[in-house]
């Protein structure tokens, strides 16, 4: 059987509820439930292997699916040569992600992207130009992507994004924590950056690609929300390898027993290589099979993509006309 979403399309999106999950108000470090947990490798690959021929979805189930993935996405610039022009593009995208006649098609308005995430440089660019609107600004902050600058940078370019007007802040955790197994460092590292976002909400970047193992990502991912993560997130984009379905499981099930053992709900956010329609079905299928629907909201899910929304918008294009359409014809920023 699919996994379904809605069979209707027609819909509202500025008239659906605004969500927002409680955040996550942290733990103390519990050393004997981070040395407890494993990951079995080769039992998470076959789970998804299996997944993208088991959730498929087709015709107007798919369009629903699309414009759900759509404002799940935090539409991301982080090119050395971004421009203010640029940034102002990308948010006009994100104000309008879809040609008004094909959302006209669909029966739907009000549809956003989740988020716009840009360098520091660029926050009160963004901010100033998505006045108006309830699309959150996004800031990657800690000497992105590789962390490594002084820490005492790393906090205050925190502060100096939040006072900039960001609403959330994306992190990059010190990998060689995670590498060396100084589950103490790591935690004291991400409470201190938790609390120099404020009231912004913090994501923490693991860098996956870098960190050996699934087990590894699976004891850095519960370690960082023990600290206080808000979401956690799988990549910077700019490593070797990046967002996968293994990962992904591996994180999600922790995020799972991290909201059965303390009811908090932390988020996830995939981010790198996630350029196609048909993987986004995929990603929010196994976040439905494996954390349920509350979790298809934008305050708990989010895709960091920039070329995404541009296959979706042709996919849907293709959906209403039975045609696809160039891609210069659904142009991101």
């Amino acid at each position: 059987m699919p996994t379904r979403i809605s069979t209707a399309t027609t819909v509202q999106a500025d008239q659906l509820p605004q969500l927002h999950s409680e955040r996550n108000t942290a733990m103390p470090l519990d050393m004997d439930w981070v040395a407890s947990v494993q990951a079995n490798t080769s039992a998470i690959t076959r789970r998804c292997a299996t997944l993208p021929g088991r959730r498929s979805v087709k015709k107007a189930h798919q369009a629903a699916w699309l414009c759900k993935a759509i404002s799940l996405i935090d539409l991301t610039t982080l090119s050395g040569d971004d421009t203010e022009a640029r940034v102002r593009r990308l948010c006009a995208k994100a104000r309008q992600p879809v040609s008004p006649d094909l959302l006209a098609s669909l029966g739907m308005t009000g549809l956003t992207t989740g988020a716009i995430c840009v360098y520091h440089d660029m926050v009160e660019t963004a901010v100033n130009a998505l006045s108006g609107t309830h699309i959150p600004v996004a800031a990657v902050s800690t000497g992105f992507p590789a962390g490594l600058s002084p820490f005492h940078l790393r906090i205050q370019e925190i502060r100096e994004s939040v006072a900039a007007g960001a609403q959330e802040i994306d992190i990059v955790i010190s990998r060689r924590h995670v590498l060396t197994g100084n589950w103490q460092a790591l935690y004291d590292e991400m409470t201190e950056m938790r609390t120099a976002c404020g009231d912004a909400h913090v994501k923490a970047i693991l860098a996956t690609g870098e960190l050996g193992t699934l087990r590894n990502v699976a004891r850095a991912s519960l370690v960082c929300m023990m600290a206080g993560a808000d979401f956690i997130k799988t990549s910077t984009g700019k490593e070797p390898v990046n967002a996968t379905l293994p990962v992904t499981l591996t994180m999600i099930r922790a995020i799972r027993a991290y909201h059965a053992r303390t009811g908090l709900r932390v988020g996830y956010k995939p981010a790198g290589g996630i350029s196609k329609a048909k993987d986004a079905i995929t990603y929010l299928a196994l976040i439905k099979d494996e954390l349920g629907d509350r979790w298809l909201q934008p305050d708990l899910f989010r895709f960091g993509a920039s070329s995404l929304l541009g296959d979706i918008e042709r996919q849907l294009a293709h959906h209403v006309t039975g045609a696809y359409s160039a891609n210069w014809r659904h142009p991101i920023g």
